[in-house]
């Protein structure tokens, strides 16, 4: 076989392939919006019977085990999954339909076996009716949110969903987690990650000059937008370190490097980390920028400084500096100016603000956790990344997990 004919191959199978995926991911998401709707649809049914004690004692747990006599092998519908199919419905139903609840808060937990003996169900006997599995895309279509999207809504997976609705109670924000899900292809620990660390909370709110510097005001908005706070960097540990309030810069950005593309994870997935310790000569003379990093939607290097202790704006020089030095010799002509975020233990927001106002390139001070110094609940939702694969598959292997964890 020629060389003309074996390429030719190769590019027929990678062509095939990406058709392939793109048919997996498709039938997927048609199979999870179905999933989806079949558990709202469950979800209501059993609310209308089971809030209001009409079921009685033990209603659910005997309701899963009737089911699985029914059906033999069935997988997803154990106890406590058919209680997040409830949840799924009460709290979507409640926006959706743009009514209160009838159940009060629903974030608390109600009593299952806790039964009003002489109360008439307002809804009748449901046994003898059909679940509708066309009501969840009925009340979708019905409701009005320029911030909600069908298609992200129905491309994450139950499992997402369960996790988000419990950590997350504003509206704003359940919508923000699930497009985040769906567009960079969140594991269900990612996002327990930033459900944990609370990402939605974070975002937007870093200390900058943004609007000051870029003239652009759309850009300014997207870095406000891409930058947090404070970042979770879980995947660093100083416990053993003596006195890791001595330690130096470097022992930071070595595990950082070391754990690179973890960091990325908690920066954001539309960074592209280009070097360490990436030098730029101005005048002859050597400078070292600690992280320099490209982020493909704002079209720009952003310079990463990091530093061990609390905020001082003697240290915004320096990042200043690195700014004006990238944008002179290593930025491209079709990209926008140069961004640079300091990394600090500790900062005073009213100082921040303060000291970055008169500086002319854009900038932000944000803070860091590292795993050790993270409140104890959030380390364990935290698990280490080598034993993430053995947590997610020891998980209840039911069958949405199956189909839906990315």
């Amino acid at each position: 076989m020629s060389e003309r004919n074996t390429i030719g191959l190769i590019d027929a199978a990678g062509i095939i392939k990406d058709a392939i995926i793109r048919s997996r991911y498709q039938a997927a998401r048609l199979l999870n919006k179905e999933l989806l709707s079949l558990y709202y649809a469950v979800g209501k049914y059993v609310s209308a019977n089971s809030r209001n004690g009409f079921w009685g004692v033990g209603a659910i747990k005997n309701l899963s085990k009737n089911l699985q006599n029914e059906l033999p092998g069935l997988r997803g519908f154990s106890e406590s999954s058919i209680k997040r199919m409830r949840e799924f419905y009460e709290q979507w139903s409640e926006v959706l339909l743009n009514r209160p609840s009838a159940m009060g808060d629903l974030s608390q937990n109600i009593d299952d076996n806790a039964i009003v003996l002489n109360r008439p169900s307002s809804m009748g006997d449901l046994r003898n009716k059909s679940i509708d599995l066309g009501l969840l895309v009925h009340d979708i279509t019905d409701y009005s949110s320029g911030s909600f999207s069908l298609s992200s809504f129905f491309t994450v997976g139950f499992t997402h969903h369960t996790e988000i609705l419990a950590k997350e109670k504003s509206v704003e924000g359940r919508l923000f987690y699930i497009s985040q899900c769906a567009e960079n292809f969140w594991s269900v620990e990612k996002l327990k990650s930033n459900l944990s660390g609370e990402l939605y909370a974070h975002l937007g709110s870093i200390q900058n000059n943004f609007m000051q510097t870029l003239s652009d005001s759309e850009q300014a908005h997207r870095a406000m937008r891409v930058f947090k706070d404070e970042y979770l960097l879980e995947f660093i540990n100083l416990e053993n370190e003596k006195d890791p309030d001595d330690r130096d810069e470097r022992v930071l950005e070595q595990s950082i490097v070391a754990n690179i593309k973890k960091f990325i994870l908690s920066f954001g997935t539309k960074f592209c980390f280009i070097g360490s310790q990436y030098r730029v000569i101005v005048e002859g003379e050597e400078n070292f920028i600690d992280l320099l990093f490209f982020h493909r939607e704002l079209r720009c290097l952003v310079a990463v400084e990091l530093k061990k202790g609390k905020f001082r704006p003697s240290q915004l020089g320096q990042l200043f500096f690195y700014l004006k030095a990238l944008d002179e010799y290593v930025k491209q002509p079709d990209e926008a100016p140069s961004i640079g975020i300091l990394l600090c233990k500790e900062a005073n927001k009213n100082i921040v603000e303060f000291a970055v106002r008169d500086y002319s390139k854009p900038m932000g001070v944000a803070t860091y956790k590292t795993k050790n110094e993270m409140p104890e609940t959030w380390q364990k939702a935290l698990p280490d990344f080598e034993d993430m694969r053995k947590l997610l598959q020891s998980t209840e292997g039911e069958f949405y997990d199956e189909v839906t964890n990315y």
